[in-house]
């Protein structure tokens, strides 16, 4: 089964593109000199420090090894050839919820961007999914754990 493809724009592509180019070459370096440290101490049945590295060591290793996938299936999403007309990944919304009575600000990301505490939904968490494909104007209700959320799509802009 192929890897699914994953969707990020240019600033996310960057992000993970920094991480992973640090953890090859100041964090891997790092655990080996701390297990090199950990072995002169003698018997490593009972060191934690030693322990403690090996782990971080493993630790590292899956998360390139995940970012490397992530890289490899990338799809990268251009904001500037995004239309403005309706919402897509990689715009910006400013949205009204209608029971909270305030403004929201969203960026529209794929899943591995999604940070909802600086404001970057995923299209497929049930607000981003709802707000695919609307235009300003419109009335969008997305189903979420906490209920329905009732919007209004006041603006669309990069």
């Amino acid at each position: 089964m192929p890897d699914k493809k994953v969707i990020l724009t240019y600033s996310g592509l960057r992000e993970l593109e920094d991480e992973l180019q640090n953890l090859k070459v100041v964090r891997r370096k790092d655990v080996a000199e701390k297990i090199k440290e950990a072995r002169a101490q003698g018997d490593l049945s009972e060191n934690a420090e030693y322990d403690a590295a090996k782990e971080e060591q493993g630790e590292i290793e899956s998360r390139i090894i995940e970012l490397e996938k992530i890289l490899k299936n990338a799809e990268v999403i251009d904001e500037e050839e995004i239309s403005l007309d309706t919402i897509s990944v990689g715009c910006k919304v400013k949205i009204y919820d209608l029971e909270f009575e305030e403004e929201i600000d969203y960026a529209i990301v794929g899943s591995t961007e999604a940070d909802p505490l600086k404001y970057k939904i995923s299209n497929e968490s049930p607000v981003g999914s709802a707000l695919i494909g609307s235009k300003i104007g419109d009335l969008v209700e997305a189903e979420t754990p906490y209920g329905v959320v009732k919007l209004k799509v006041l603006d669309i802009h990069r």
